[in-house]
């Protein structure tokens, strides 16, 4: 196999080595990276500069971009290779509920998926005393399984494990995307200057109870798999907004009335 490897953390972040290491027995591991720490850059893609690549080991790179960057960079063209499987991890701080919106990790392997290859994305839910040992395990199992049975049409897998060492893991689960509730706050202090300048933070997150959900799962001690998939639509709605009457005869007849009697 040939597997490529991307991360939010950094070319430097302890997680990606030990991601690179672990898959490195399934097949040739290649590294492309952010230069330094890109958490929470979301699906974001740089197109306003230009992206430069540095070359740090025979199979190792940085970007000064997005993790999405890395992804297609490599994916199209940089590296003449053609991919089996693309990771992106090991993240430390998991990973669930509404955060994989934010997510530069997840962003990576959604990239991956979006341009056809399979993949999935992998964090530790823990900040501190991080316990990289049932996280690289579970890369192992996960790609094995990936190679063996493929992926559905345009999912890909986000995968979250608990900071713990492997004996102390409870199992799988197959879950859903959580809800959670932050209550983000903004915190706004004055510089030497006295010019106003803000923090964005928030307090630690209430999660709505859902029994399938990722983070109900790692809270009970189980390593979290949920497919997420490219699609965003809400099919549950559609039917209900066709019902709505959108006048758009009327909004645009009134709307050029009134340009013309301006």
């Amino acid at each position: 196999m040939n597997i490529l490897i991307s991360n939010d953390d950094g070319i430097h972040a302890p997680g990606l080595r030990v991601l690179a290491d672990a898959l490195s027995e399934l097949g040739k591991v290649w590294v492309v990276a952010p230069d330094r720490e890109r958490s929470a850059s979301g699906h974001s893609l740089t197109l306003n500069r230009p992206l430069r690549i540095t070359k740090v080991a025979p199979t190792w790179f940085t970007v000064d971009g997005t993790p999405t960057d890395c992804v297609a960079l490599a994916l199209m063209g940089m590296i003449d290779r053609k991919f089996d499987l693309v990771a992106s991890g090991i993240n430390v701080g998991g990973n669930m509920g509404d955060d994989v919106t934010y997510s530069g990790t997840v962003s990576a392997a959604f990239e991956a998926t979006l341009l056809g290859f399979p993949a999935f994305a992998l964090s530790v839910v823990a900040r501190r005393r991080i316990n990289f040992n049932a996280a690289r395990l579970a890369a192992v199992m996960v790609a094995k399984q990936i190679a063996k049975n493929g992926l559905p049409s345009n999912t890909m897998l986000n995968v979250n494990v608990p900071n713990c060492s492997p004996s102390a893991i409870k199992g799988v689960a197959i879950t859903q995307q959580g809800r959670r509730r932050y209550g983000d706050i903004i915190v706004r202090k004055v510089d030497p200057r006295g010019k106003a300048y803000y923090w964005i933070g928030g307090k630690e997150p209430t999660w709505e109870p859902l029994e399938e959900s990722d983070h109900a799962a790692v809270t009970a001690g189980s390593i979290s798999i949920t497919p997420l998939h490219l699609d965003l639509t809400n099919w549950s709605a559609v039917e209900e907004l066709r019902s709505w009457a959108f006048p758009w005869e009327r909004v645009s007849s009134t709307a050029w009335r009134r340009r013309a009697t301006a």
